[in-house]
């Protein structure tokens, strides 16, 4: 990451990094998403989660790393570990990974902060982020997502502002990119007002390794899958008897 997209991502809560898919690599990546979608047909029913979205044409697929390894490695890429060490430094874990897809029509779930998510107030640290992997190009009309700026240095629910939705500014970024964004920044899913355009995003979230992960990897990832992870992916996802242990002043994992 370059010095200026480090600095606004201190100072802004997110940054936009663009060009670290090449093009194979993406469309292997919505490829993978496409299976992820039907597996969460398969093991949910419907890839429309009513608890979350206002509609059908919100498309949801959970669980990506099972799914297909192109999300295992998207979670292991250089350049986001780089943004993920920025924020939360070299002991963060692979908390859950989703992918959330906008058709025309698709509307806004609720404004929330992930961090607020998983800890209580007062937030003083950030200690969640996600990397949110653009498989297409995402602007404000195709319901790219949505932040309140500023809302990184709220410290409790009470410094929401009640016209929050309104202050709210989309994303812009291109295929290909991602976006690093600090769990206290305040967001939402925009709306896609377009007539044909499908916007398609990857929600990589990490957080700090004394936070209870959002997803029980043991219990769903596939043995195959967690078989076939060397100790450095094992410990990206918290795997093993003890997630976190610190020995000799480094942080060990068994």
């Amino acid at each position: 990451m370059h010095d200026h997209l480090r600095q606004q991502l201190k100072d802004e809560g997110f940054c936009v990094v663009p060009d670290v898919l090449s093009r194979d690599e993406l469309m292997r990546a919505r490829a993978g998403l496409d299976r992820a979608v039907e597996l969460t047909r398969q093991a949910m029913g419907a890839a429309h989660d009513g608890r979350l979205d206002p509609n059908a044409a919100n498309i949801r697929a959970y669980n990506l790393p099972a799914a297909d390894p192109v999300f295992i490695d998207l979670l292991k890429h250089e350049t986001a570990l780089e943004a993920v060490e920025e924020v939360l430094g070299p002991h963060a874990l692979v908390s859950n990974f989703t992918a959330n897809i906008a058709l025309p029509g698709s509307g806004s779930m609720k404004l929330h902060s992930d961090q607020a998510l998983v800890v209580p107030p007062p937030w003083q640290h950030s200690w969640a982020m996600n990397v949110i992997w653009c498989l297409d190009d995402v602007h404000a009309a195709n319901g790219a997502t949505r932040y309140l700026p500023g809302s990184h240095r709220y410290r409790d629910f009470d410094e929401v502002p009640p016209d929050a939705m309104e202050r709210t500014r989309a994303f812009e970024a291109p295929a290909g990119s991602f976006i690093a964004m600090e769990g206290r920044l305040w967001h939402t899913s925009g709306q896609n007002v377009t007539a044909n355009e499908r916007r398609r995003m990857l929600f990589a979230y990490y957080s700090s390794d004394f936070i209870r992960q959002q997803a029980n990897w043991t219990a769903s990832l596939p043995a195959e899958v967690q078989d076939g992870m060397d100790a450095e992916t094992r410990a990206l996802f918290g795997l093993g008897p003890m997630g976190n242990v610190r020995i000799g002043g480094a942080l060990t994992r068994l």
